[in-house]
This record gives structure tokens, sequence and C-alpha cells, in this order.
């Protein structure tokens, strides 16, 4: 195990499709088959990977069952074309690793880790969460989010995680964009764009990759703006990232899964859908609004095809 994975590129943290069923919890049952369409969609349009159990997969809201079966799914989707990359969050370490023990098991290339999940851990406990999840042998990207975890992974503690051979990137997701040259001051480990409004910035300051939520919706661009930036093509990559950073930024709001789930709906190439309790509906407002923004972005990008063709 080195820190040689590769995890550039664009990989989704990808939605999961449910459907109407009395029998599943909430009356919600997740749907495979839909599933398994979005990941190849995403990877036939030029991703490279899939991020499936995360925050944006609706995780927590499954059954342990459905959790596991996703990761199979997504493996079976992609068939080798690209990463899997499962989330594998949990309360302690001993939840993380046996989520880490089914990755392994079930042929994921990496996972995502996030710090003990409700747990407010201090450092030594962050430490042996990930030194725990590290012994099962797959590369660990970890995920700062301060937000919601209220465990910030500041750049001195990643540096002391990055200690840990498996620990091989970090996703920033601290809205604070100086931390992308702090942490490559400090150590030897990648950083992946996490905040999709702070992408273009995050990448222009050396971070390697992006693990994207609204690529679910705009896989063909977002891979666009990826490629401009790291061919040097900084003006033809702001011009493009400009233009769609307005409906980028509900990724960074409270109801993100339900905005982006809107947004595939609204853009046309692959299923959104519903969302599991906790998340409700969106309110007549942020429906309207992130309609707004969703139209901006697809008016955009038709005229910008139409000028291609």
């Amino acid at each position: 195990m080195t820190k040689q994975f590769d995890l550039g590129g664009v990989i989704v943290a990808t939605t999961l499709a449910f459907k109407e069923d009395s029998s599943a919890p909430a009356g919600l049952a997740v749907d495979y088959d839909k599933f398994a369409a979005h990941c190849d969609w995403l990877i036939s349009n030029g991703c490279r990977g899939v991020g499936p159990n995360g925050s944006l997969g609706e995780y927590s809201s499954l059954t342990d069952e459905e959790r596991r079966r996703v990761i199979q799914v997504a493996v079976e989707a992609v068939g080798g074309r690209g990463l899997v990359v499962a989330g594998v969050h949990g309360v302690g370490w001993h939840q993380a690793k046996q989520w880490a023990e089914f990755a392994r098991e079930d042929g994921a290339d990496g996972v995502l880790l996030l710090p003990p999940t409700i747990y407010r851990a201090n450092e030594s406990e962050v430490i042996e969460h990930y030194t725990r999840v590290a012994e099962v042998g797959l590369p660990i990207m970890a995920y700062n989010n301060p937000f919601d975890t209220k465990v910030d992974l500041t750049p001195r503690l990643i540096a002391r995680l990055a200690e840990i051979p498996e620990v091989v990137a970090v996703k920033e997701f601290s809205a604070d964009i100086r931390r992308v040259l702090e942490i490559k001051e400090l150590c030897d480990i990648d950083v992946i764009a996490g905040a999709d409004d702070l992408l273009f910035e995050s990448l222009v300051a050396g971070a390697t990759g992006w693990f994207a939520g609204y690529p679910n919706a705009f896989p063909r661009e977002a891979v666009e703006i990826y490629d401009l930036v790291k061919a040097g093509q900084i003006d033809e990559a702001r011009e493009l990232y400009t233009q769609l950073v307005t409906v980028f930024r509900w990724d960074s709001k409270t109801e993100f899964v339900q905005a982006i789930k809107l947004s595939i709906d609204l853009a046309g190439g692959s299923y959104g859908g519903l969302t599991r309790p906790p998340r409700g509906p969106l309110s007549p407002e942020q429906d309207a609004q992130v309609r707004q923004d969703t139209k901006k972005a697809l008016d955009y990008i038709a005229a910008r095809r139409a000028l291609a063709a």
C-alpha cells in the first residue's frame, strides 16, 4: 500500500434512486436498476468514477442490506471502467471498519471516510478511527466536513493522518480555500475538491481531483471544467464554471440532496427522484429557485453545444 493511488479526475458522489413501495422503509425502496443505469451514464460521460454511500447517496437512511447492495451494484455497473470509492462512514471505528471490509469484499477500489459521525471526537479518537479502518487495506480518502460532523480535520491533523500509509487523500469541504496549499505544504497527500462551488479555485490552487455532487446532473461539462484547468486553459475553464456555479452553490446548502436530484430530473440525462426521510421535499420557494438556477445552466449548455455543432 503506497501513496500512489490515483484519484485524479471527477469522481461523482452518486445520488440514489428510490421507487414507491409500501413495504419498504418510508414507503420507498431502492431502485437498483435506475442506480446502475445512473452509474453507467456517469462513466459513459467521462467521469473517472463513482462514490456511492456518501451523504448525497443517503447512506444513513438505508438498511444494512441496502447499503451493502448499493456498493455491489455500483461495482457491477462500473465494470472496471473507473473507480468505485465507497462511503464507509460510521459512529465508531468498529462500524466504519466493518463497512470497509464489506467494500473490499464487494470490489470497491477505495473508501471515503468521515471522522466518527454524531459523536464529536477529539484528535486522538480521530486518529484511532482512521488507523483502525486502515487495517482493512483499502486506500482511504479522508473527508473533512466540519459543518456536519463538528470535527474539523485541520491541516495539522491531516498531516498526522497522512502518516497512515492507507490515507492517500482528503476531500476538503471546509470552504477555506487556503487549506489546499497549506495541506500540500505539510504532507504528501492528495487534496480533493469537495465543494462544487469552490471547484475552480481549488483546482487552480493545486487540488488533484474532484469528489463531486453536481456532475450527477452535468457530467460532461463537469469533466470539461476539470480537464480545461488541468490543461492550463484557465480562461476557458473559468467561463464555463462561471455559468454553472450558480446552481453548483446548492451543493453547499442543507437541501443539497433534494436540489441535485431535481436538477438531474430537469437535465433529463438520468433519474433523480424522491428522497427518504429525514429529507423532505423542497419548499415551493426552494423548488422554484433550483429550477431557475438549473435552467440558467441548461440554457448556457444548450447554446454552447449549438455553437460547437
